[in-house]
């Protein structure tokens, strides 16, 4: 029988089958001899244990069509990352990261702005500003009063979309604001550390209409930069590509070398400073990365 895994908790892997509903599984001893390991969104084979408790074993994955490293999930069509506008701070650093891995990923992505109720010193359209280039959808709402319910309803719509975002942010709110049925805990911002509680602590997947499923995800605090060439990195970053062949040198980075197209739009304010920056930042990673 086939399904779809929707969790997975300490070894337990939870399959929903349209036939049948959903079992509990175990993956056979084979995936650890392959060092293979199952995922929230694989298409599994199962073998039925038990009808009453449903009960069986996972004995096949079938071909994914996509695999992220973090979230670990497989075959989703588009992210969904959510930032506070304000609440915990947002760390554009860390979401330029989330864009990069999943642009290498090759998973498009809705930048989700939660919160525009705390939206202070116009900061929410510097925001939408600085990422108007980034080739990704801008989402803004306020999950807490259902701000922004329909527009979110339609970007999901006929998609199976990975919910994303560091801790704190209301990724929980809108998993029940989307899908009251999950019936996610929500948790309060820590005063003291200025970030919010993992209030998700496994992935999972839930229906939220016909054909489309939402995957929710615990946070991220950090992200590494994928393993790549230093001259790729800018290929990531949609504000640069148009002029790449105006540069001087052929092989240039945007860093040091002389008559440099990119540095002249920053400076001219064409290109978001913010992005340029974290550009430099992943471009020393990989510099770094190289050195071993």
């Amino acid at each position: 029988m086939v399904g779809k895994i929707i969790k997975g908790i300490a070894g337990f892997y939870y399959v929903h089958t349209r036939e049948n509903g959903t079992y509990e599984c175990k993956a056979k001893g084979i995936f650890r001899n392959r060092n293979e390991k199952p995922l929230v969104g694989d298409m599994v084979d199962i073998e039925i244990l038990s009808e009453t408790p449903p009960v069986g074993n996972i004995t096949a994955i079938l071909p994914r069509n996509n695999r992220l490293i973090r979230p670990a999930v497989a075959n989703v069509d588009q992210a969904l990352v959510v930032f506070a506008v304000n609440d915990p701070e947002p760390n554009l650093n860390l979401l330029d990261c989330f864009l990069l891995r999943m642009g290498y990923e090759d998973v498009p992505v809705v930048i989700c702005f939660n919160k525009s109720d705390l939206d202070t010193d116009n900061r929410l359209e510097r925001l939408c500003a600085i990422y108007e280039g980034s080739g990704c959808k801008i989402l803004t709402i306020c999950a807490g009063d259902g701000q922004g319910k329909e527009d979110l309803f339609d970007i999901l719509k006929g998609k199976t979309t990975v919910l994303a975002g560091p801790s704190g942010v209301g990724k929980s709110t809108i998993m029940n604001m989307i899908c009251p049925e999950a019936a996610m805990e929500t948790g309060a911002i820590s005063v003291k550390l200025g970030r919010g509680k993992h209030t998700t602590r496994h992935s999972e997947i839930f229906s939220i209409g016909q054909d489309s499923y939402l995957m929710d995800t615990p946070g991220f605090s950090s992200l590494q930069v994928p393993d790549m060439e230093i001259t790729e990195l800018d290929r990531f970053f949609p504000e640069f590509n148009h002029s790449n062949n105006c540069c001087r040198f052929m092989s240039c980075v945007h860093k040091d070398e002389p008559d440099c197209v990119v540095k002249s739009m920053v400076e001219n304010l064409l290109i978001p400073r913010e992005r340029y920056e974290s550009y430099l930042y992943m471009l020393e990673e990989l510099k770094q990365r190289k050195k071993w």
